[in-house]
């Protein structure tokens, strides 16, 4: 067996970790962080470990990513969570040129070209709407987790809208609308579409190229997804493994390069 690669993501609410190995990803593994993010990195990556039936003395390069990638303690490398998903998710998707990062608290953008080379990117990270926080506050109002809020959107019958994507101006219209009597399913459509709206307005600054999927916690929210679809015009992609762990796996691609004497 090569030396071990592996990467390590921290963010604002889980903490990914990817063990990769000439190019096999043997295991990943995704937990809510703790308080500290160096107790998560352990955590997450001993897990990790332990799945492939390794131990930490087995890597030879780990690179850490993410909200809290400097503090992860057995990081040879930081590099920035931009190019560990648009590596990540090229990796997955050769011919992805757009790759869409929601995570728990921002939004990223990034158009690649064939070469995997960052073009042009946005992010949003002052403002919770348009981030999976956003959406945990108002899966909280409804009632509902976070997987049941996606599949609300199916079931709504009444199209719904909301004036504002402010977190805290939407906050207020999701009370209004529930003691005016509107549906839980009408409202968490609503909520799913007024995400999507935010995120394809992102999008469209720089301009959506095909191929284009969707990395980070919020990928797996089917009504957002399907919402930004229809915005869009087009189809996104979905990738083989699960795309919140796409950051970590960036990471280890970047940390195999470097046992391998790449850049």
């Amino acid at each position: 067996m090569d030396r071990i690669a592996a990467g390590c993501d921290i963010g604002s609410l889980t903490a990914k970790a990817v063990i990769l190995n000439d190019g096999r990803v043997l295991a990943a593994r995704i937990i809510d962080v703790k308080s500290r993010p160096e107790e998560a990195a352990r955590s997450v990556m001993d897990l990790a470990l332990a799945d492939a039936g390794l131990s930490r003395e087995t890597l030879g390069c780990c690179v850490g990513t993410g909200y809290g990638g400097k503090q992860i303690p057995f990081a040879d490398e930081v590099v920035s969570e931009i190019a560990c998903h648009g590596r990540g998710a090229r990796w997955l998707l050769p011919s992805a040129r757009t790759v869409i990062d929601i995570g728990g608290q921002d939004c990223k953008v990034v158009k690649i070209d064939k070469e995997g080379k960052i073009v042009k990117f946005i992010t949003n990270d002052k403002c919770a709407a348009g981030t999976g926080r956003f959406l945990d506050v108002m899966a909280k109002l409804l009632g509902v987790t976070l997987g049941e809020l996606g599949e609300l959107s199916a079931r709504a019958k009444k199209p719904l809208t909301f004036a504002s994507t402010c977190t805290v101006w939407a906050q207020a219209e999701v009370i209004h609308k529930l003691n005016d009597g509107e549906t839980v399913e009408d409202i968490g459509g609503a909520i799913n579409e007024a995400m999507a709206n935010r995120v394809v307005i992102m999008v469209n600054t720089i301009g959506a190229e095909a191929d284009v999927c969707i990395t980070g916690g919020v990928s797996k929210n089917v009504g957002v997804v399907k919402a930004m679809e229809k915005l869009l015009g087009l189809r996104i992609k979905k990738l083989r493994v699960d795309p919140q762990v796409v950051g970590a796996l960036g990471a280890a691609i970047v940390a195999q390069e470097k046992l391998k004497g790449g850049r």
